[in-house]
């Protein structure tokens, strides 16, 4: 089995080595950028996570990740010192999966690094032998065997995490579910405070992508008060 591949961009050449080295240690094979410029690219379909500093000269890692988000839906793990709730927005609308703060340990790294790249994989999974399974909604189909969503038969790009947020949603519509609930169902992890705008971010990222009005929405609907439902 070939290696997962991973690009790391960072313009300190200390944390860039200890990462790889750390990273390699767990059978991953790591590239390295020096800038956002470099990790744009380099970016591609053939990696299967990217991981982005913040504060790097030239490009910052917000910018890289959104020229990335151009043309890919490589899951993308932000590894920063900046850790307030409003960078972590930027972030997330940028295109970004996850943020882990500087300084981390070894372990909370090596896990959220294994946990992006097998949601990824699962998202990606095309299985051969399966009859399909859709969910539809109103003119939008959810091709649950393939992991694919089209609207009008046209399909739309969306990230694993914003493919999972919809899949639990339209699999139980017209319940409603709580910020908590949908973090703790996507995420697979406990919820906590800050965990509230990350879930935000990425409906607000994925209604862009669905509706033709965002801001008067038809698929996934906010119930004032308790959560988000799919009608």
């Amino acid at each position: 089995m070939s290696k997962h591949k991973i690009l790391f961009a960072d313009d300190d050449v200390e944390i860039r080595e200890v990462v790889r080295i750390l990273l390699e240690g767990e059978g991953y094979q790591v590239e390295e950028a020096s800038d956002g410029a470099e990790a744009v690219a380099m970016a591609d379909d053939t990696y299967d996570l990217i991981i982005l500093d913040v504060m790097m000269p030239g490009r910052s890692g917000f910018s890289a990740c959104a020229e990335i988000r151009r043309k890919s839906m490589v899951p993308i793990l932000f590894l920063t010192a900046r850790t307030q709730d409003s960078d972590k927005t930027i972030g997330f609308g940028a295109g970004a999966d996850d943020y882990l703060a500087k300084p981390f340990s070894y372990t909370e790294l090596a896990a959220r690094v294994k946990a992006m790249i097998r949601r990824y994989h699962v998202y990606r999974g095309k299985p051969e032998e399966k009859e399909e399974e859709v969910i539809t909604v109103k003119d939008l189909v959810i091709h649950k065997t393939w992991n694919r969503v089209t609207r009008g038969g046209e399909e739309i790009s969306l990230t694993d995490l914003e493919y999972r947020i919809l899949l639990l949603l339209a699999s139980s519509r017209g319940r409603i579910f709580s910020v908590e609930q949908i973090y703790e169902g996507v995420w697979e992890e406990p919820f906590f405070y800050s965990a509230n705008n990350t879930v935000m971010v990425h409906i607000r990222n994925l209604r862009k992508k669905l509706e033709a009005d965002p801001r008067n929405p038809r698929y996934v609907v906010n119930v004032w008060g308790k959560g988000y439902r799919v009608e």
